[in-house]
């Protein structure tokens, strides 16, 4: 499952890696399920499910064993929303509330009832959310939680395991 998936890239990146897994992307925004669903198409890849659905609202009852999201995690007053490209990207794609932990949060806690037992949840956040972002995976119960960082040394994917 991909939550906010946008224009399908990592959604899309899965199924393509993973022709043998059934992939689900969800987004709130109806032209982001368009523009995934008209990529999907353009790159022949049918093992892909893209629906509207506000986080988890579309997906009720439904269990995955893994959940992947990069979700908005920009603080609102962050001064680097008025420099390059993200000057051009929708706000909600990418600020959240509560110093930008807000969506980062209600998915760990969410999560918990849409994963098979064992699991996997990784979120990408900001680099300076590391240490804030593992104590709410350890918070909300879920064990072997790490943090990745990216090509620049920069913490950027939190990812641990949910055991019903």
């Amino acid at each position: 499952l991909d939550l906010g998936t946008g224009t399908g890239a990592i959604a899309l990146a899965l199924a393509s890696e993973r022709p043998d897994c059934e992939i689900t992307a969800v987004d709130r925004m109806p032209d982001a399920v368009s523009l995934a669903q008209r990529n999907a198409q353009h790159l022949a890849i049918k093992n892909i499910h893209i629906l509207q659905s506000d986080w988890f609202s579309a997906l009720a009852g439904q269990q995955f064993a893994m959940i992947v999201s990069n979700p908005p995690y920009i603080d609102e007053q962050d001064p680097h929303l008025q420099q390059g490209d993200v000057r051009f990207e929708p706000l909600t794609a990418l600020v959240a509330a509560d110093s930008g932990m807000a969506d980062i949060v209600h998915i760990i806690e969410q999560s918990r009832n849409a994963l098979v037992s064992g699991g996997f949840l990784l979120l990408e956040h900001g680099w300076q959310q590391g240490e804030a972002v593992r104590q709410a995976f350890i918070f909300a119960g879920y064990h072997d939680v790490e943090t990745c960082r990216d090509y620049g040394d920069n913490e950027r994917v939190t990812l641990g395991r949910y055991y019903q």
